[in-house]
């Protein structure tokens, strides 16, 4: 049997790529259960985008956050993350996944992932290989990632890890500290580095250059 997955999607002000997440996400050869797209607070068409979709497709929800004024990093999407969860905890499912409402993937993007986790019982988070398009190519957004660390756009979670780690901190640095706890219990953590898909807004743009480095440490 072929198995379960939950994606939850926080979005703010994704108009310009929202509708090719959506786009891939049709396609996928193994569908997610529910897919439920969290619009927190968009000043755009996000939320009709993502209403649009649902309105075609029954596994498809979505969730409209009020609109705080501004993006607030690193909390901010946990919070949306955690308003989406509320929705699927204690339904049946095998895989949790945060992803980004800003990535381009493969037909079997998904299926893909799943495999390496059937194929290793101590994997507990994994994802894609997050890239940039440069002509036919897709390159690595950050080339000098270890192994270990899961980007997160693409965080993949098994059920059994997520529950021991008690799901993400509303803090900036959440997608490292949640791996920090998953191989402190045990857990494996990896990207699939053969599994690539496409960052159209690289990590820290939506944030502003200022914003990006002083999150950072750079500024």
């Amino acid at each position: 049997m072929a198995p379960s997955y939950i994606v939850i999607t926080p979005v703010r002000n994704e108009s310009q790529f929202l509708p090719l997440t959506i786009a891939c996400m049709k396609k996928q050869t193994l569908k997610p259960r529910r897919w439920v797209i969290v619009d927190d607070g968009s000043e755009d068409d996000t939320g009709a985008i993502a209403e649009a979709a649902a309105a075609s497709e029954p596994w498809i929800e979505v969730i409209r956050r009020g609109n705080r004024g501004f993006r607030l990093s690193g909390k901010g999407v946990v919070d949306a993350f955690n308003d989406g969860y509320q929705k699927v905890a204690n339904q049946d499912w095998d895989f949790i996944s945060k992803f980004d409402g800003d990535l381009s993937f493969d037909p079997d993007y998904f299926e893909r992932c799943l495999a390496e986790f059937q194929n290793d019982s101590k994997l507990g988070m994994g994802g894609g290989l997050c890239c940039v398009q440069r002509g036919e190519e897709r390159v690595a957004e950050f080339p000098s990632d270890p192994p270990f660390h899961v980007r997160g756009p693409t965080k993949i979670y098994r059920r059994a890890c997520w529950e021991a780690i008690g799901g993400l901190r509303n803090v900036p640095g959440w997608d490292g500290i949640d791996e920090l706890k998953a191989n402190m219990l045990g857990w494996q953590t990896r990207t699939f580095q053969p599994i690539r898909l496409i960052h159209h807004r690289p990590t820290g743009n939506a944030d502003g250059v200022w914003k990006n480095q002083n999150k950072f440490g750079r500024a």
